[in-house]
């Protein structure tokens, strides 16, 4: 306000003066804007990330003929990981984890190797395109697939799925 004043005194031209307006009108709309465009971003993604009491929860348990637990796995790893990552890129899953036991069971309750999957939702977990649209992407030789994931599945004795939900302890 002071320059513009100082312009009036000092009798500069109209035009000097209205430019100046202009310029500082232009750029508080323009950093308005900025900062209302940023605000929208943040409260959008807030909003649009789901809670977590939408997650779904499933652990895969896998019990596998005796002597072949480390061929399964890096099977595994190799053929349905990746696709498992990419659905996790999309935002379909969360997180995913595999776990071994340290120690065998009796027989009956043995299990040799756990996936835990969190889903974005119950939808997401039963969805049958979940990953079917990337292994043409990350297998462009799908009868190799079909044929290692044959195999993978020879190598298991049984397979259950257990959907599972957290409790609050507090």
């Amino acid at each position: 306000m002071q320059n513009i004043l100082n312009n009036i005194v000092f009798h500069k031209p109209q035009s000097d003066i209205i430019m100046q307006i202009k310029f500082r009108l232009v750029r508080r709309i323009i950093l308005s804007c900025i900062i209302l465009l940023l605000g929208i971003q943040h409260s959008f993604s807030q909003n649009n990330k789901p809670a977590s009491s939408d997650y779904f929860i499933v652990e895969n348990y896998y019990k596998v003929k005796w002597g072949y637990e480390d061929e399964f796995i890096d099977l595994w790893k190799k053929n349905h990981y990746p696709l498992l990552k990419k659905a996790m890129e999309k935002g379909d899953i969360i997180k995913v984890t595999a776990e071994k036991p340290k120690l065998h069971s009796g027989e009956d309750t043995r299990w040799d190797f756990r996936v835990t999957i969190v889903f974005r939702n119950s939808e997401m977990a039963f969805s049958p395109d979940l990953t079917r649209p990337y292994r043409k992407q990350l297998y462009p030789d799908l009868d190799k697939l079909e044929k290692d994931e044959h195999h993978r599945f020879e190598l298991l004795l049984s397979h259950w799925d257990v959907m599972t939900y957290e409790i609050p302890l507090d």
